[in-house]
């Protein structure tokens, strides 16, 4: 985690103002891309005039930048990190922190966006956007309205994706990481080893996926976890 050194921000459309009624002083940021997490830090400090944030280039050295300092105002989350796999990263950034989330993805997309708010976020914004759609979002999280950037719409929630992220919110932060290496094929011993744990907690851990996720196996389970993938939210339904 480091602080963000000022750059310049991703798309410039004259000189905007930061916004006059933001209530947001602190953010952390995570995103993988330096140069882009720096000119992002830029725009947010000119245009919504949040003074200290903080950067994580996984979603784990964020979980971990939450617990160990004060709550953020607000988080800043790119939807493609190296330890990420889909929806399921917003829905663990989710259980970690109280804190409005805005994702700012390069995947913009009626059914990505309508998916990660349907998942809990505040609100999405298109990478490189001018800066007055950053004014915007941050205006809207301040009154509690979910964002969604011009040109886009929310679409209804999908009842089997909807149903797989409620489940998948149930999960505690270990939890979903010995998912996430269920899903990449890994034995309970290479989990443990992975997460320098004992094998009897990974097996203990396994149990209780299984019961909060309502199913007999882990083959079941995986499946559940790719509801949320990015690959089943675009698949053509039509």
């Amino acid at each position: 985690m480091t602080q963000s050194p000022p750059t310049s921000p991703p798309t410039q459309s004259g000189n905007a103002e930061p916004a006059k009624s933001a209530r947001f002083v602190t953010a952390l940021i995570v995103e993988d891309h330096p140069l882009f997490c720096d000119a992002l830090a830029m725009t947010l400090r000119a245009t919504v005039g949040i003074s200290t944030i903080a950067t994580a280039p996984t979603l784990e050295q964020a979980i971990a930048e939450i617990a160990d300092t004060a709550t953020p105002d607000a988080v800043v989350l790119d939807l493609n990190l190296p330890d990420v796999h889909g929806l399921d990263g917003l829905i663990r950034l989710r259980n970690a922190t109280s804190a409005p989330i805005l994702v700012v993805s390069s995947m913009a997309d009626n059914r990505v966006i309508s998916a990660a708010i349907h998942a809990g976020a505040a609100g999405f914004v298109p990478k490189h956007s001018q800066r007055e759609i950053y004014i915007s979002a941050f205006d809207a999280i301040a009154r509690g309205t979910p964002f969604v950037p011009p040109g886009y719409m929310l679409l209804p929630r999908d009842s089997e994706t909807q149903d797989a992220t409620g489940r998948l919110a149930t999960l505690t932060n270990q939890q979903a990481r010995i998912l996430q290496l269920i899903c990449a094929g890994k034995l309970n011993k290479q989990i443990a080893y992975d997460l320098s744990i004992a094998e009897t907690t990974v097996k203990a851990h396994v149990t209780a996926i299984m019961r909060k996720l309502g199913v007999q196996s882990r083959t079941q389970a995986v499946l559940i976890a790719k509801e949320t993938s990015f690959a089943n939210v675009l698949q053509d339904l039509g």
